[in-house]
């Protein structure tokens, strides 16, 4: 099957510039949004890439919107907007350095998330490289939990080998399959090692993720409905500890 023009702009989602920074479909799309100072709420940390951001659905709906807002509803704590630094295409490098411009050094969160990796993955880093880089922002993640390891989430890597795109774009599917399940362990290895909870999305991802409902219009991204998936498997971790 040839590769249509508006396949091509989704690679732009993966594929780098030359000077190897990742291309945002929206680079306008906000990295960081505050969460109130109010000192009666309880605040939210999302930290990733796409999956975090959004891509493809609008604020409200990606996971980090949809659990909080599911948190004020059906839990007696009241919670404010999600701070998330997120973008598109960003791998764990990226991220930290995202991390370092949004400003937010000293400051503390009752709940870290964090969704990365798939980037790595994508570019074909060295696995080893991946393990030091995401222990290192694991434990970030914790210092901005403070140092409560109980109030930070893991969220494994999502096969978008299943994706019309990944069909589009000749890539292996087996191949990525099995870069992303040894991704994933490492993740899952390093998160046992902290004692942070680790929620596997992948499994659910592999067999839901390419239903159109569940497809963002890229055909690479998950819906809202899928995000509401993984907000589902994040409400029922999170509200034990609350």
């Amino acid at each position: 099957m040839k590769l249509s023009l508006i396949t091509f702009a989704i690679l732009g989602i993966f594929s780098c510039k030359s000077s190897n920074s990742m291309l945002p479909d929206d680079p306008d799309k906000p990295m960081n949004e505050n969460s109130t100072d109010n000192p009666d709420q309880l605040t939210y940390l999302a930290l990733g890439d796409s999956y975090t951001i959004g891509e493809g659905v609008s604020d409200a709906f990606r996971y980090p919107s949809q659990l909080i807002t599911k948190l004020n509803a059906e839990t007696e704590k009241s919670w404010a907007t999600p701070t998330v630094i997120a973008r598109t295409g960003w791998t764990v490098d990226e991220l930290d350095k995202g991390i370092n411009a949004a400003d937010i050094a000293g400051k503390t969160y009752d709940l870290v998330t964090l969704s990365i990796g798939v980037n790595n993955q994508y570019r074909g880093y060295p696995i080893a490289k991946f393990e030091t880089e995401f222990e290192q922002m694991l434990l970030r993640a914790i210092s901005f939990a403070g140092v409560n390891t109980k109030h930070v989430v893991v969220l494994s890597i999502p096969d978008w080998g299943v994706t019309p795109f990944a069909a589009q774009s000749g890539r292996d599917k087996s191949k990525i399959a099995e870069e992303i399940d040894a991704y994933n362990r490492i993740k899952a290895k390093i998160c046992e090692k902290h004692a942070v909870t680790y929620i596997d999305i992948t499994a659910q991802y592999r067999s839901l993720g390419a239903q159109p409902d569940m497809l963002a219009a890229d055909g690479l991204h998950p819906s809202a409905k899928m995000y509401g998936l993984w907000t589902e498997k994040l409400f029922e971790e999170v509200r034990t500890v609350y």
